[in-house]
């Protein structure tokens, strides 16, 4: 995700709510938890996605890539939410697969270096 624009739009959100404790009592989450995601010390979770559009309205399409209306009250919400939390399940299995073939290639460079250096 493009956590420099969500964060630019969470600061929006956490103005409207009148701070980071408003904004944190209203989705019921730690106001340290937000702090953090706004100084990026944590990344930006599917968790508070999730909680910003179901608990307050705000639109995924908005607060994930600044685009269309910032507030939804559609039936849809929920739809398009599953379908983010099913495309961030496929992203993080495509980065759990990248590393085991970077570790794979690593191993196989260190074989081949090793067979190397036995016959020279």
């Amino acid at each position: 995700m493009g956590d420099e624009g969500i964060v630019k739009r969470l600061k929006i959100i956490v103005k409207e709510h009148g701070g980071q404790l408003a904004l944190a009592g209203a989705i019921h989450v730690d106001q340290g938890f937000i702090s953090k995601v706004i100084n990026k010390k944590q990344e930006v979770s599917y968790y508070l996605i999730r909680k910003l559009c179901f608990e307050l309205k705000y639109s995924p399409e908005w607060l994930i890539l600044g685009t269309g209306e910032k507030k939804i009250n559609k039936p849809e919400t929920a739809k398009l939410i599953t379908e983010i939390q099913m495309m961030r399940t496929e992203l993080d299995i495509l980065h759990a697969r990248m590393r085991a073939f970077e570790i794979e290639i690593k191993e196989i460079k260190e074989n081949a270096t090793g067979g190397q250096k036995k016959a020279g």
